[in-house]
């Protein structure tokens, strides 16, 4: 378990963006385990491969369970999540043509995901008595201090930063 760590944070980054991407999957019929359960395998394997090799651009994930599925990830840029994605050598290649073949559009299983784009001083986040999480993990965990106490400053100071 992760250290919480008391007082307040916030992220910031020294780049000019970085990519927000969330995927997820949405049991339709949880009882077809032999179906669904080789889908969520996959995760687990692309985030290894991905923690094994920073130069794909992962800087970061959190993810939730339950019937929908979420996982958090953030990027160097959407440019590195797609050439992941499209990498034939990449486990994701492999994944994608098992889902196709397991389940494809038979009803079991439904995905999603979400790619965006975020520019330096288009963000902000505070951490009030965490562990490190989310941005605050993939980025620069930094103490809340004068000129970041608030919302509007953060912003801010994302902004300054990134000219």
């Amino acid at each position: 378990m992760t250290a919480v760590l008391p007082g307040r944070f916030t992220a910031q980054t020294d780049d000019d963006s970085f990519a927000v991407f969330l995927i997820g999957m949405r049991l339709k019929r949880p009882l077809r385990v032999r179906s669904w359960l080789p889908v969520m395998a996959a995760m687990p394997r692309m985030l290894t491969d991905l923690s094994k090799h920073p130069e794909h651009g992962l800087l970061g994930f959190a993810n939730w369970f339950g019937r929908t599925t979420i996982l958090v990830s953030y990027w160097r840029s959407a440019a590195d999540v797609q050439r992941f994605a499209s990498n034939p050598q990449a486990p994701h290649a492999a994944a994608w043509r098992d889902f196709n073949a397991r389940v494809g559009t038979n009803g079991v299983v439904g995905i999603w995901h979400e790619l965006y784009t975020v520019h330096a001083g288009d963000f902000e986040c505070v951490y009030n008595n965490m562990p490190e999480f989310g941005l605050g993990r993939a980025l620069n965990h930094v103490p809340v201090g004068v000129g970041t106490r608030t919302s509007k400053q953060r912003m801010a100071a994302g902004r300054l930063a990134s000219r």
